[in-house]
C-alpha cells in the first residue's frame, strides 16, 4: 500500500508539473511568434536574426491625445483593445506578425521571422483592410477615429530583449523609415516609400495603385520620393 501511495503521489506531481509547463508554453506562444517561442523552449539563449527582405507597417491614431481627454479610462482602454484586436485578426488573415503596440501606435511586419516572397503585397492588402475598418469605425459617442499609416520595405534585425517581461522586437532602417512614413503621412491615407512601391510592383499586383505625392524632406532621411497607396 505504501509503495502504491508513493507511485500515485509521483504521478500527481508529474501531472502538475506537466500542466504548469503547458500553461507556460501557451503564454510564451501568445506573446512571441510561434517559431521564436519554440526556439526558446528548445533552450536557445540568444535570439538575433537578420532579415533582408521584409515590409514594416506602422499606424497611429490621429488626435489621440485630445480624444483620450474626452473619455474615461475604461472607455479609452476598451476602444484601443477593440481596435487593435481587429487589427490582430486582419494581420493573421494576411500573414503579418504583430510586433507591438506603443500607446495608440501599432507595428507589424511581414517577412519575419519567416521569409515571405510577397511580403509587400500582403502588407499593402493588410493596410487597405485597416483603412476600410477605420473608415467604418465610430466611438460610443459617435466620433470618427482616423489613423495614419506608413509602409516601407527593407532589412531589419530582430531578436529577444530582456530576461524578465522579454519581447520580440526589431530594429533597422526599415523600421525607422516606416515610422517616418507614418508620421509624415495624412489622416486616412497609406503613405509609402519608393522602396515599398518597387517591392509591390515586382509582383505585378494589379489591384493596387500608387499616387505620387512628390519629393519630401523626411526627418532623419533627407529628400525621398513618396506615394499614397490606394486600391483600384
Amino acid at each position: 500500500m505504501e509503495h502504491r501511495r508513493k507511485i500515485e503521489e509521483s504521478e500527481r506531481d508529474r501531472q502538475v508539473k506537466l500542466a504548469r509547463f503547458q500553461e507556460q508554453e501557451k503564454i510564451l506562444h501568445n506573446i512571441l511568434p510561434a517559431q521564436i517561442a519554440d526556439r526558446m523552449i528548445d533552450g536557445e539563449k540568444t535570439i538575433a536574426d537578420r532579415h533582408e527582405n521584409v515590409s514594416v507597417f506602422f499606424s497611429d491614431i490621429v488626435g489621440f491625445t485630445k480624444l483620450s481627454q474626452r473619455v474615461s479610462a475604461e472607455e479609452l482602454v476598451g476602444m484601443l483593445n477593440g481596435i487593435f484586436t481587429q487589427f490582430d485578426q486582419l494581420a493573421r488573415k494576411h500573414g503579418l506578425e504583430k510586433i507591438k503596440t506603443i500607446g495608440d501606435a501599432y507595428m507589424a511586419v511581414c517577412g519575419a521571422p519567416i521569409r515571405v516572397d510577397n511580403h509587400a503585397e500582403r502588407t499593402a492588402l493588410f493596410a487597405l483592410d485597416v483603412v476600410e475598418l477605420m473608415n467604418n469605425y465610430q466611438t460610443n459617442a459617435g466620433d470618427k477615429v482616423m489613423i495614419r499609416i506608413g509602409l516601407h520595405s527593407g532589412s531589419v534585425v530582430a531578436g529577444i530583449i530582456g530576461e524578465n517581461k522579454f519581447a520580440y522586437d526589431m530594429w533597422g532602417d526599415a523600421v525607422n523609415t516606416a515610422s517616418r512614413m507614418e508620421s509624415h503621412g495624412e489622416a486616412g491615407k497609406i503613405h509609402v516609400s519608393e522602396e515599398f512601391k518597387h517591392a509591390v510592383e515586382t509582383l505585378h499586383a494589379t489591384s493596387l495603385q500608387f499616387i505620387r505625392r512628390g519629393v519630401m524632406d523626411i526627418k532623419g532621411k533627407g529628400m525621398m520620393k513618396t506615394y499614397f497607396l490606394e486600391k483600384i
